[in-house]
């Protein structure tokens, strides 16, 4: 295996304010890239036949319970899941309880908890300072009046104070929500209407923002039942390529102008594409020349980097940030969009707004009094705790175990960190590029690869998102990680190498 780690940040420190980061190092991106190149080109990684049949009959032997539910859920849900976190190979497992680093399934499995609700509870699961703030305000208020609640005051300033771009903030639903207000905000604001992406970043799901999703060079491939004209003002671009970028903001001078450029800062699905250090000050310098506003999506990176997020981290100054289940510790309906006063000014609550430019947004739900509070309390948490430096220490624990174990195995996965967001690249098919024409004949075999490792670590006491992410938690001992590595390497025990025909 490659090695794709490269030693180039103080531990525990960001470039800017001194304030303390989860993240140690900045991967290798030629490295990664070179060892992802090779995992897609070389022999595919499978379960073996045998470690399949045990995998399944695992999961009929001990989750009895889930397959029942599931089966049943199948009739009147599409899909039989209502979230994609929830869906894997053989069915999905009902979780019934959570606390710290674990989950329980209906059956009382118990699993080390790696997905960490897609991200947000840096804190670990059902963190109990938290959960107590908020019963407290379910037995005085109840969970939404529809009316002002202090703690959306609370929460805005604690945000601003953490991240000083953001003069003001508005509460959303969702990360999808808060891109698509994002987008509205810099068309109102600008008078553009183009909008710039990089191909594999991930935003939600609202019709303009599917556009070039999860794999770059995909463009409108997802876009069914999107209307045409939803997508005709995005341009996806290469990751890490300036070069595509400048051109792309030249060519949208004949169409008016930029908008805005909008990224995952880290890189697409938070580093699955893990771009150069200095890319997002190139791209900041790339938006002033061309008139275009900035916007973070730190749906992810949000607190979980630092509190600073990774505009903290990189010292980059967003004109606007996108949030999303972060603002909310994982409580329900938590998104919103924050940044310079002067945009911000267009969502004006009530009817008009300054100088007559409106952008409409809203939800009976957005900034309710329980959602608000937990996101204010968690806050707090992370930054009494320090939980992103503790959760940035686990994942670095974590991945040099997993290089040890893929060298122990003789594997070609491909693992590194961005402080807490550790990254198992298995099958490679997020690492597919197509524009080698090969590699469409990749993408079914690879990702039912995927989903045979994404059972075989739930097998062994292991959830993770989709098999090849895992978030720490300030939950997460050295005990913890090392129970957890002790269980990839059964995981990887069962893993054979299948030649490409």
């Amino acid at each position: 295996m490659t090695t794709t780690t490269t030693e180039t940040i103080a531990p525990g420190t960001g470039p800017q304010f001194g304030a303390p980061y989860g993240v140690t190092y900045w991967p290798d991106v030629d490295a990664i890239a070179k060892a992802s190149h090779e995992l897609v080109t070389g022999p595919r990684p499978r379960l073996s036949e045998a470690r399949r049949a045990e995998v399944d009959a695992w999961f009929d032997d001990h989750c009895a319970t889930s397959k029942a539910h599931s089966a049943a859920a199948m009739t009147r849900i599409p899909g039989g899941v209502q979230h994609n976190l929830a869906f894997n190979k053989p069915f999905p497992i009902e979780i019934v309880r959570a606390g710290g680093a674990h989950l329980w399934d209906a059956d009382d499995n118990r699993y080390i908890d790696f997905i960490q609700a897609g991200g947000p509870t840096v804190l670990g699961s059902n963190y109990e300072p938290v959960r107590e703030k908020v019963i407290e305000l379910l037995h005085d208020c109840g969970p939404v009046t529809g009316l002002f609640h202090d703690y959306e005051y609370k929460l805005a300033s604690i945000i601003h104070d953490f991240m000083p771009s953001i003069d003001m903030f508005r509460m959303l639903g969702s990360g999808t929500e808060a891109a698509m207000a994002a987008l509205r905000a810099a068309r109102a604001f600008t008078g553009n209407a183009q909008i710039i992406k990089v191909g594999g970043h991930y935003h939600g799901w609202s019709d303009p923002l599917v556009y070039g999703l999860r794999l770059p060079g995909t463009a409108n491939l997802d876009a069914a039942g999107i209307a045409p004209g939803a997508l005709a003002d995005i341009a996806e671009v290469w990751p890490d390529d300036l070069e595509a970028m400048r051109a792309t903001l030249e060519a949208n001078k004949e169409k008016g102008g930029t908008a805005a450029v909008i990224v995952e800062p880290f890189g697409g699905e938070s580093g699955v594409t893990p771009v150069r250090l200095d890319y997002n000050h190139h791209v900041r310098e790339l938006c002033d020349e061309y008139g275009a506003l900035f916007i973070f999506d730190e749906v992810v990176t949000g607190f979980r980097t630092g509190p600073g997020g990774a505009q903290g981290f990189l010292g980059v100054k967003p004109d606007l940030t996108v949030f999303g289940k972060c603002v909310g510790g994982g409580f329900p309906a938590a998104g919103g969009v924050g940044g310079r006063a002067d945009v911000m000014s267009v969502f004006g609550a009530g009817i008009g707004a300054p100088g007559g430019v409106r952008a409409l947004v809203g939800g009976t739900l957005s900034a309710n009094p329980l959602t608000c509070c937990a996101g204010y309390w968690t806050l707090v948490e992370i930054e009494r705790t320090q939980a992103a430096v503790v959760a940035g220490r686990a994942a670095d624990r974590l991945r040099v175990g997993l290089e040890t174990l893929i060298a122990k195995h003789e594997l070609p996965f491909v693992t590194y960190n961005l402080g807490s967001i550790v990254h198992l690249h298995t099958s490679g098919i997020l690492q597919l590029d197509l524009r080698e024409p090969a590699s469409f004949a990749e993408v079914g075999p690879r990702k039912e690869s995927l989903e045979e490792f994404g059972a075989a670590f739930t097998a062994e006491g292991l959830v993770t998102l989709a098999g090849s992410r895992l978030y720490t938690s300030l939950a997460d001992t050295d005990e913890v990680v090392d129970d957890a590595l002790a269980r990839f390497d059964r995981a990887f025990e069962g893993v054979v190498l299948e030649p490409i025909s």
